[in-house]
């Protein structure tokens, strides 16, 4: 048994999709979430860069005594996913690998789609990953204003549509019968995505699919919580504003999130907020 908290990271708001799954799967688990809003969004940058930036929060986590790591945000898998699980003696846990797997088993007829950031598909991780299974055909669209809409709050307009219409359409021309969302921004537009791709495109998010590995994990080494544990969920973003954060998780998430802190992270140097964090139950 082990009650300290599970580390969960991504470069923005996305990987708030896995700590809300994780914590219906695991409710008696602590969590300790850090948005890099500093930097976000990863997917245009650099993938040196990228690799950077998420070892620095990784870091920074770890030194805060988490049992596990949770590398939410797909950009930063791809870039530095062996790198953190040679780097860290604590259980690393990411988003491609699981949302592969479904991919694999979902799809009727071997086309499967991938979205995902600049990032994620110049990487080609999961075009990799899915390629293993001969029998795939897999067509891959990266969809970089997704995420520029999931950051400011917007995830229900006209211009959303219109969007999704154009990256989207050759996807749907390619006859995919399956849809990995590659990226943990994207399940705050699936109903855009949904509407354009069809009621016969089954959509595969990483989000639940992850949490499951987090709950193998766990079991497999013994760091559940204990039934006495109280969970404690506290939010970190290394953004200027820790209040445009919390007014962003509240418009995607409703009040799941009460409270967050600024931090300082790696060569970030920030103001740190003038109120701590309050713990969470």
């Amino acid at each position: 048994m082990n009650d300290a908290p599970i580390g969960i990271f991504d470069s923005g708001v996305g990987g708030l999709t896995v700590a809300r799954a994780v914590s219906a799967l695991l409710p008696q688990e602590s969590i300790l979430y850090i948005g890099d809003t500093a930097r976000s969004p990863y997917g245009p940058k650099p993938i040196a860069d990228v690799r950077r930036y998420a070892l620095e929060v990784l870091d920074d986590l770890v030194a805060q005594g988490v049992k596990m790591l949770v590398i939410a945000c797909n950009t930063a898998s791809a870039a530095m996913l062996r790198d953190a699980r040679e780097r860290y003696d604590v259980p690393v846990v990411e988003v491609i690998n699981p949302a592969v797997r479904t991919a694999m088993s979902t799809t009727r007829n071997g086309r499967v789609g991938v979205i995902g950031t600049a990032g994620t598909i110049s990487s080609g991780a999961y075009q990799d990953m899915l390629g293993v299974n001969e029998r795939l055909t897999v067509f891959a669209q990266a969809c970089p204003r997704f995420v520029e809409f999931v950051e400011a709050g917007v995830t229900g307009s006209p211009e959303v549509l219109a969007v999704a219409e154009e990256y989207l359409a050759p996807l749907r021309a390619a006859d995919v019968d399956t849809l990995v969302l590659g990226c943990t921004h994207y399940p705050f537009l699936e109903g855009a995505i949904s509407y354009v791709m069809g009621p016969d495109v089954s959509l595969v998010s990483s989000d639940s699919e992850t949490a499951k590995d987090v709950y193998r994990q766990l079991v497999s080494r013994d760091l559940l919580a204990g039934p006495a544990a109280e969970p404690r969920h506290v939010y970190e973003a290394t953004g200027a504003s820790a209040d445009e954060f919390l007014r962003l998780a509240h418009r995607l998430m409703g009040r799941e999130v009460t409270d967050v802190r600024l931090v300082q992270t790696g060569a970030i140097d920030l103001p740190r907020a003038s109120n701590p964090a309050r713990r969470l139950g």
